[in-house]
C-alpha cells in the first residue's frame, strides 16, 4: 500500500534561494513545455515526441538539469492524461459546458509554486543523518536537514520507494516522499462488525459505544468563520497578512481531529477481532436538501477524509472494511426492524413505534449499519465459496437439478440447500 510521509526541510536563506529558483525555474518551464504540447498534439499528448520537441531546449536555453528536465516533461503528460480523464467522467460538465469548453481550448497553466517531483537521479536520502542532497539549476546542495517523527523516519527507511515531491507552503519547504508499506495480514473471520455512523453533531457514533462528539469542533468553525467574515470587510493590508496566517488552521484541525477518530476505531476493531462497517455516502452533498446555515456546517466537515483514515489504517493492521447503503439507517429499529420516519424523534432520540425501545439516535443508526455489514460480508463470502464435490451416490441428485442450478454448480458457485 502506498503512503505518503511529509518532511519538513530545515533552510538557511542561501539553501531557500536555491530552491524557490529550481521550483520556479521549473513550473515556468512546465508551462511552456504545456503550450508547446497543446499546439502540437492537443489534448492527446504523447511523451516520447514531446520529448524530442523540448528536451534539447530545456538543457540549453532554460538550464534545466536532465533528470528534472525526464520529470517535467512526464509531469506535463500526467497533467493532460488526468483532465482527459476528467473530461470523459463528465467532471467539468457536459458537451456544452461552458467549464468543459474553456478547460479543452487552452493549454494548461502551472503555478510557479506547484510541486516538482524528484527521485534518485537528482535527489539522496540520508535517514540516518537527517538530511537530503537535491539538484537544481544552481547546483547539488547536500546536507540539508529536515525534520520528522521517529515513526516516519522508520517507514522512510524501510519503505520508501519512488518519488518525493519538493513544495513551498506557509513559508516553508516540504518533502513528500512515497513509501510502500506492507499490510497486515487480513482477518478472514471477523467475530463481528462495528457500525460506524457519521454525522454534524456527533463526528462518529460506533455500534460498540464509542462516541466523537464534534461540538468543540463546530465552535471552533464558526469562530473561525466570524474572524474571516470581520478581516476580509477590514481589507487592510494587516488584515489580509492576519488571514494569510490563518489560512488552512481550520483544516489542519479537523484532519487531526480526523486521525484520532479513525485511529480509535481501527485499534478497537483489531483488539476485538471485528471488522468495520462504513456509510457509502457518495454524492451525498448533491442528494441532501438543506438550509443555508446547515449547508454551511455539512459541506464544511471532511467525511470522505475520516473514511479514507479509516480505511487505510483498517488495511494497515488487517481489519476488513465494508461499505453499505445507509438509507433508511436512522429510521428503522436495530432491535425489532421496524421502519417510520417518525421514530427519529429528533437529532439525538429515537423512540420505536413498534417496539417502543428508547435510545440514541445515531447508536441505533450505528447498531443498523454494523448489521448491514455482516450481511454485505457473509454475502460477499458465500459469492466465492466453490461448488461442493459430489460423491458417487449423487448422480442421481444430480440430474434432478434444474438448469440455472446446474450453470450455477459449473460456474463455481454454492447452490443453497433445502
Amino acid at each position: 500500500m502506498k503512503l505518503v510521509v511529509a518532511v519538513k526541510l530545515v533552510t538557511s536563506p542561501k539553501v531557500s534561494e536555491a530552491l524557490r529558483d529550481e521550483l520556479r525555474g521549473c513550473n515556468d518551464a512546465a508551462t511552456w513545455v504545456s503550450a508547446v504540447a497543446f499546439e502540437h498534439f492537443g489534448l492527446k499528448v504523447r511523451e516520447g515526441a514531446l520529448r524530442k520537441l523540448v528536451y534539447a531546449r530545456l538543457r540549453e536555453e532554460r538550464r534545466i538539469k536532465s533528470a528534472a528536465a525526464q520529470q517535467l516533461i512526464k509531469k506535463v503528460v500526467d497533467a493532460y492524461t488526468a483532465l482527459r480523464g476528467n473530461i470523459r467522467a463528465g467532471n467539468l460538465g457536459g458537451d456544452q459546458s461552458k467549464r468543459r469548453r474553456k478547460a479543452a481550448s487552452k493549454p494548461i497553466v502551472f503555478r510557479p509554486d506547484a510541486a516538482q517531483p524528484y527521485d534518485c537521479r537528482n535527489m539522496g536520502w540520508d535517514i540516518d543523518g537527517r538530511s537530503v542532497a537535491i539538484t537544481t539549476r544552481q547546483g547539488r546542495l547536500k546536507g540539508v536537514p529536515f525534520v520528522c517523527s521517529p515513526e516516519q523516519a522508520r517507514t522512510l527507511s524501510s519503505c520508501r520507494k519512488g518519488e518525493a515531491d519538493l513544495l513551498f507552503r506557509d513559508g516553508a519547504w516540504y518533502l513528500h516522499a512515497t513509501c510502500e508499506v506492507p499490510e497486515g495480514t487480513l482477518n478472514d473471520v471477523p467475530l463481528g462488525f462495528i457500525g460506524v455512523d457519521l454525522g454534524v453533531e456527533n463526528v462518529a457514533t460506533t455500534s460498540t459505544g464509542y462516541r466523537a462528539a464534534g461540538r468543540h469542533l463546530n465552535r471552533h468553525r464558526r469562530r473561525q468563520q466570524y474572524l474571516r467574515t470581520k478581516l476580509q470587510k477590514k481589507g487592510t493590508k494587516a488584515a489580509k497578512r492576519l488571514l494569510k496566517k490563518r489560512r488552512r488552521q481550520e483544516a489542519r484541525r479537523a484532519k487531526d481531529l480526523n486521525h484520532c477518530i479513525s485511529k480509535t476505531i481501527v485499534t478497537e476493531a483489531e483488539r476485538t477481532g471485528q471488522g468495520i462497517s462504513l456509510e457509502d455516502l457518495t454524492g451525498i452533498l448533491g442528494r441532501v436538501r438543506l438550509r443555508k446555515p446547515q449547508r454551511v456546517t455539512l459541506h464544511s466537515w471532511s467525511f470522505h477524509q475520516l473514511g479514507e483514515f479509516i480505511v487505510y489504517k483498517a488495511r494497515l493492521a488487517g481489519v476488513p472494511v465494508v461499505y453499505v447503503n445507509p438509507a433508511y439507517t436512522s429510521q428503522m429499529c436495530a432491535d425489532c426492524g421496524h421502519t417510520d420516519k417518525r421514530n427519529r424523534v429528533d437529532q439525538g432520540l429515537f423512540i420505536c413505534r413498534g417496539c417502543g425501545v428508547v435510545a440514541h439516535a445515531d447508536r441505533n443508526a450505528s447498531r443498523n449499519i454494523a448489521a448491514k455489514g455482516t450481511v454485505a460480508w457473509d454475502a460477499g463470502r458465500q459469492s466465492s465459496v466453490p461448488a461442493p464435490v459430489l460423491s458417487d451416490g449423487g448422480q442421481d441428485a444430480a440430474r434432478n437439478l434444474t438448469a440455472s442450478e446446474r450453470r450455477s454448480r459449473k460456474l463455481g458457485a454454492s447452490i443453497p440447500r433445502s
